[in-house]
């Protein structure tokens, strides 16, 4: 039986751990690598760090923190923002990142999904989404455009369609983010987890939502997701990784104790 996997989400500013709700109001949480540690040792599956003003202010992403985190916490771990190019990809690989995650960059030029799975393999390729409600189109039928550089910028292109051609292309995972739920801690977008996830063949994170351990649940058995992305859940204070995981057990969904 495959495990569903918790991830915790870190999304980093200027050094620093923050959350927000749908992108913005951001506040301090703490030390990426301090909380990394502590999540790890918690028992969570995996790790992702978003370095979230990387790429609008065009700068690569933090390659020391990616080096330290390495050094002490020895769960997969993805990195995400300021990646640019296949070489870019090849620095957070060999500073200690098992994946690296690939958004706008991904969606102006995709050709980067297909170079970055010959030279490291699909698994390492991961295609971070960004998608928010709209009415249906032509264009859209799904409902779900995909919006880039943090959520700035709507590129009038199908949610479902652009995981599909990801996919194809060398994609070897997908962290969908729901712009709609980031944040605001009243469960995940299990519509167009759904949609996406029945439509590919590689696994589908769920993310933006959280805010109790039925709303992750509700991402493995209604949303058809691979795994649950968290952050203000635990963030916060008032959930554990291994609290969750036992909940989760406890509720008939196969985790990792």
């Amino acid at each position: 039986m495959l495990l569903n996997r918790l991830i915790v989400c870190l999304d980093v500013r200027n050094g620093r751990v923050t959350k927000g709700v749908k992108f913005a109001g951001n506040v301090d949480v703490g030390d990426p690598v301090e909380l990394a540690e502590q999540y790890s040792r918690d028992g969570v599956d995996e790790l992702v760090f978003y370095d979230i003003t990387a790429s609008a202010e065009h700068r690569s992403i933090d390659i020391k923190m990616v080096e330290e985190t390495a050094k002490r916490v020895f769960i997969p771990f993805s990195v995400g923002g300021g990646i640019s190019s296949v070489e870019d990809m090849r620095m957070a690989l060999l500073a200690g990142a098992d994946k690296v995650s690939l958004n706008s960059l991904a969606v102006l030029h995709p050709e980067v999904l297909h170079e970055g799975a010959l030279a490291f393999g699909r698994q390492c390729v991961v295609l971070g989404l960004d998608a928010k409600r709209v009415p249906v189109t032509p264009e859209i039928p799904s409902g779900y455009e995909v919006v880039i550089r943090g959520g700035r910028q709507p590129m009038g292109m199908d949610a479902v369609a652009w995981a599909k051609r990801a996919v194809e292309l060398g994609a070897g995972e997908i962290c969908l983010n729901a712009i709609d739920t980031d944040g605001v801690r009243q469960g995940y977008e299990l519509t167009i987890t759904r949609m996406i996830s029945d439509a590919v063949n590689v696994p589908v994170i769920a993310s933006g939502g959280a805010g109790t351990v039925q709303h992750l649940a509700d991402a493995f058995t209604q949303g058809h997701a691979s795994a649950a992305l968290v952050a203000s859940m635990v963030h916060s204070g008032e959930y554990t990784c291994s609290g969750i995981k036992h909940d989760l057990a406890r509720m008939g969904i196969p985790v990792r104790l």
